[in-house]
């Protein structure tokens, strides 16, 4: 059976470059000719939208599936963009943490797993499987991490960069513990670079310094052509090939595929 790899983009401070990383690396990953599968898990649905599909009436999404109203098959769209599927979303995903919430009982832990059970019928379709995760810790972002092999964390060269990281590494160690012993963190990605500000330089050493995760060695970079290409229901790469953006997702990706091998 081939390998696949399940990776959710995770960080519960918003604003970091989840979506933006989620989309950009999964289109990298499968522009280097890996089979890429991204489900949108945030009912704002923006990586929906970052690909094109604002206007797109879905006869299934993320929600039918972790509600159980079809099967993950059925709700995968084939991109326009190389080796690219995805499973879109849209505001009715919000629903679903009272949905399930309703229907658990004390003590069964099996609602965790309801996008777990449904990734596992296709992991032999794909290479990796990105996650693009909301902020909250909700039933939604738990039955992300217990399908999960492993995180990456977009964090922002900000002044707060470190502000959630120990509150996220929590959140990691209690779904160990209830739904997935397995889950671990891949590593940090530091994004919304701009080198010449002193400030950045510093908070890259203090999060290089403090945190416990592995740093990657490629750094995302602050560009407008991030914004610009979502307005376009693009990646970066479709929309500027030749930017700084795109070679750092590239970069990103090698580098994530190397670990790999």
């Amino acid at each position: 059976m081939k390998k696949c790899k399940v990776i959710s983009i995770i960080n519960q401070k918003g604003g970091v470059g989840k979506t933006t990383t989620s989309i950009n690396l999964s289109t990298s990953l499968g522009f280097l000719g890996k089979k890429v599968l991204l489900i949108d898990l945030d009912p704002q649905g923006n990586s929906s939208v970052g690909l094109g599909y604002s206007n797109a009436k879905f006869s299934t999404d993320i929600y039918d599936v972790m509600i159980g109203k079809c099967d993950i098959q059925k709700a995968i769209i084939k991109t326009k963009f190389t080796n690219l599927s995805l499973i879109p979303a849209t505001i009715n995903l919000a629903g679903v943490n009272y949905e399930i919430i309703e229907k658990v009982k004390p003590g069964d832990f099996s609602r965790q797993k309801q996008l777990k059970q449904q990734i596992d019928k296709i992991r032999k379709d794909f290479d990796y499987i990105i996650i693009d995760c909301h902020a909250s810790f909700d039933f939604i972002m738990i039955n992300a991490l217990s399908a999960t092999d492993s995180v990456i964390i977009p964090v922002q060269c900000e002044y707060f960069a470190m502000e959630g990281l120990a509150q996220l590494q929590n959140t990691i160690k209690r779904v160990q513990k209830n739904s997935n012993p397995k889950l671990k963190v891949d590593g940090i990605v530091i994004t919304m670079l701009n080198s010449k500000i002193k400030i950045c330089r510093e908070v890259i050493e203090e999060i290089r310094k403090h945190s416990q995760e592995k740093v990657y060695k490629t750094m995302i970079p602050r560009s407008i052509k991030f914004v610009e290409a979502s307005s376009h229901g693009k990646p970066i790469i479709a929309y500027k090939k030749y930017s700084k953006g795109t070679k750092a997702y590239l970069d990103l990706a090698k580098e994530i595929i190397k670990e790999e091998n």
